[in-house]
């Protein structure tokens, strides 16, 4: 079984439950068809998938190994996003990204200045040149990166990455697409 595969057959409600009650111990169906209000009828019917498709034993208690073995084959937590890293970036650069990012989520801003403008640089490039964005709009877009959102904000008008003027933010640094299209002829 395939990670993906585990989670299309785990989508399902009742079968959650049932994995549920089966990882406190031994699935009793007519306790469980009880607490969902689900006829055992149903219920025994997903206990007998779940037993084929190898997550509960013959005992009716959740296959732990099993679940492990799917865990060791998650890709792990560390990869980043390959769209964090496209762009103009330099291959340390995107060293930088990928050890701040864990999939599109940043962990946390370098302390190092320089590593700093380069995740900064980064966050810039979700923020079209030219377009006025109110501070509301601002906030949801870096949100989706970090819940500090505020920190964020401060620190892209700080380092010259977004001007702030009467409520409205405009990109007005970092690294635009003529610098890519620079980077590409080179």
């Amino acid at each position: 079984m395939t990670p993906a595969e585990y989670l299309r057959l785990v989508v399902d409600p009742v079968r959650l439950a049932i994995l549920g009650s089966a990882a406190c111990g031994p699935v009793d169906a007519d306790r469980l068809s009880a607490d969902l209000g689900k006829p055992k009828v149903k219920l025994l019917k997903e206990i007998e998938r779940l037993r084929s498709d190898g997550l509960l034993n013959q005992d009716n208690q959740l296959d732990v190994e099993l679940l492990r073995d799917l865990a060791k084959r998650l890709p792990s937590e560390a990869e980043h996003d390959p769209a964090i890293v496209d762009g103009p970036w330099s291959a340390e650069e995107q060293q930088i990204l990928s050890r701040f990012f864990t999939g599109m989520h940043l962990v946390g801003l370098p302390s190092a200045d320089a590593k700093r403008r380069v995740v900064l640089e980064r966050l810039a490039f979700e923020f079209e040149p030219g377009l006025r964005y109110t501070e509301r709009h601002v906030n949801s877009i870096l949100q989706i990166y970090n819940e500090d959102y505020a920190t964020l904000r401060r620190y892209l008008v700080d380092y010259g990455m977004l001007t702030r003027a009467d409520g409205v933010y405009w990109r007005s640094g970092g690294r635009f697409d003529d610098d890519l299209a620079v980077t590409e002829g080179d």
